[in-house]
Parts: C-alpha cells; sequence; structure tokens
C-alpha cells in the first residue's frame, strides 16, 4: 500500500495544467511533449518576422540573414527559450501583459477611482494659530515675527531691549476682566509667553 501511494506536497503542482502535444499521428514528438504554449510563441515570432522582412526598417536585414534562418530557426529557438522562462512563476505573455497593464495604469487614485495627474502641487499659506488663553492658563510658548499676535485675555506685557532673549514678554494678568491687545511683530522679533 505504500509504494502505491502518491505524495502531494502542494496541490498547485496538481491544478497548474500545461496543455502538450506528444504525438501527431504516427509520428511521436518530444518525450516530455511539445508545450502548446510554445508553439504558440513560434507562430506569433514567426508572424512578426513575417512582418518584419516586409516592413522597410527592418527589410535591409533581409538579404543579410537567409530566410529559414529568420522565418524557423530563430522563432523556434526564441519560442522554446520564452516556453522555459518564469517570471515570477507566471508565463513569459501573462507577466508581458501585467507589465504593460501597470505602466498604462493610473498611480493616482481618489475614492478607489483613478484620477487625472495634478500639473502642480498646492501650498497652503503659512497661517500659524497660536492659543489665545480661552482655557485655564496661559501656555508658555515663544513666537518669532514677523506677524501680528491677537492676545484676548488680561495680561501684563513687557518690552525689552536686545539683550533679553525675547523682545516683548506677556505675564498673565490675576483676576478677571475682559480685553485684547493686537501685538505686531517685526522680522526677527520674538514674543514670550510666561505663565504663572
Amino acid at each position: 500500500m505504500a509504494g502505491d501511494s502518491l505524495e502531494i506536497r502542494s496541490f498547485r503542482s496538481v491544478f497548474a495544467l500545461e496543455r502538450r502535444i506528444y504525438r501527431i499521428d504516427n509520428l511521436r514528438l518530444n518525450p516530455a511533449g511539445v508545450p502548446l504554449r510554445g508553439i504558440g510563441y513560434a507562430a506569433g515570432l514567426g508572424l512578426a518576422a513575417l512582418i518584419a522582412g516586409a516592413t522597410p526598417p527592418t527589410a535591409w536585414l533581409d538579404p543579410l540573414v537567409p530566410w529559414y534562418v529568420r522565418d524557423l530557426a530563430l522563432p523556434i529557438a526564441l519560442a522554446t527559450l520564452l516556453g522555459s522562462c518564469r517570471v515570477d512563476g507566471r508565463p513569459v505573455h501573462v507577466a508581458a501583459l501585467a507589465a504593460l497593464g501597470h505602466t498604462l495604469s493610473s498611480r493616482r487614485f481618489t475614492r478607489l477611482a483613478p484620477c487625472r495627474r495634478a500639473r502642480g502641487r498646492w501650498h497652503p499659506p503659512p497661517i500659524l494659530c497660536l492659543p489665545d488663553g480661552s482655557d485655564a492658563s496661559f501656555r508658555a510658548l515663544r513666537y518669532r515675527g514677523p506677524g501680528a499676535v491677537l492676545v484676548a485675555r488680561p495680561h501684563v506685557r513687557a518690552e525689552w531691549s536686545r539683550r533679553h532673549r525675547a523682545a516683548v514678554t506677556l505675564h498673565p494678568l490675576a483676576g478677571g476682566g475682559t480685553g485684547s491687545a493686537v501685538i505686531e511683530l517685526a522680522a526677527g522679533a520674538v514674543l514670550e509667553v510666561r505663565p504663572r
């Protein structure tokens, strides 16, 4: 019973069928058979060789190469080579169609649909939002100008000479009250908020 059993390591080898021709009438071909895919490759390459021999760009090679080499030997040799090659486990024509489809397909998608290629890139304008103190306390921060800062909470402002690390310092004002101020900063001026 053990000698009659067949061990199958992968079902891929069972379902990967390849059609082959073993004989034509009484003429026996290669013992392993001739793959039908290779015959298709040879027919396609032979037709391409006939077209190339009749068209002007490659017609000048016609007298240099004998007809049996150009129309028979080269297509059969290339068909044998292509029939034995596998690209990522796929036949050459399947891999070539996949590569062509990938080359011609869109690289950008919007909502799972191809979209047009953008001619330029949109960049948002430089906008900076700083906390205005609407939470429970001021936040510690440093902002370098140019720009304008709106402060909507009561505060004490101190302006310093260039010896300090900040040109303007804000401290929160104890107690309630409302008030807002806009502070304009020149290029290079630094605003520093120091919470207590």
